[in-house]
């Protein structure tokens, strides 16, 4: 009789086993599209809106197939390691449709060795929130001026260039522009396009042209 029981028992914990792996392997399935995009992250919303519920994210952290890097922001915790990571966790920090920007989206494109003492993103609505070491400007940012470099959300060459022309003036607008120029990363037909219509990014083309 109680070999029997036994062999029930063990027949039981069997299947709970295999019915915890299986959703173990359902729940990273889900997941790693998301994270691979995004250099190994993702955020809870985004992990609801693929069917993972909090459950999951907290078992899956607890058994070590995920680790909590900020509130709400988990990473795979096998994903290979990539620069620049600090700037993803900023960006889905920030919410939809922020980017890295200003001097920061110049390191992202890798046009200074220099990393900001603070990590710049442009939020395109209003934003309240505040996080060590980032630095956070709200002002519209349509899909057009947002791109993806190796996984990091950033600013086009275009919308960089802009930005620094506003914040530190033509001369280090300058600059930009020419190393966007130099690297490939932007045409100077899109450069007419994008900065002809404002009447201080027309003097950065104008420094631009009256370069040697």
């Amino acid at each position: 009789m109680w070999q029997e029981v036994r062999r029930i028992v063990a027949n039981l914990t069997c299947m709970k086993l295999k019915d915890i792996f299986s959703f173990m392997s359902l729940s990273l399935d889900l997941l790693y599209p998301l994270a691979e995009a995004q250099v190994g992250h993702f955020t809870t919303a985004q992990a609801h809106e693929a069917g993972v519920s909090d459950q999951q994210l907290h078992y899956l952290a607890r058994t070590g197939s995920l680790e909590r890097v900020a509130h709400g922001i988990y990473r795979f915790h096998r994903f290979p390691f990539r620069p620049l990571e600090d700037i993803v966790v900023a960006c889905l920090w920030a919410g939809e449709g922020a980017a890295a920007s200003h001097d920061t989206a110049l390191v992202v494109y890798d046009l200074t060795d220099a990393m900001p003492g603070t990590i710049h993103i442009t939020v395109p609505r209003r934003f309240r929130g505040r996080r060590t070491g980032v630095t956070v400007h709200t002002s519209s940012l349509p899909e057009r001026d947002r791109t993806s470099r190796e996984g990091v959300p950033v600013t086009t060459p275009e919308r960089t260039i802009k930005d620094i022309c506003a914040r530190y003036g033509t001369h280090r607008a300058v600059e930009a522009a020419r190393e966007f120029l130099d690297r490939g990363l932007i045409t100077r037909r899109r450069l007419l396009r994008d900065l002809a219509s404002d009447e201080r990014t027309r003097a950065v083309l104008g420094d631009l042209e009256a370069a040697p």
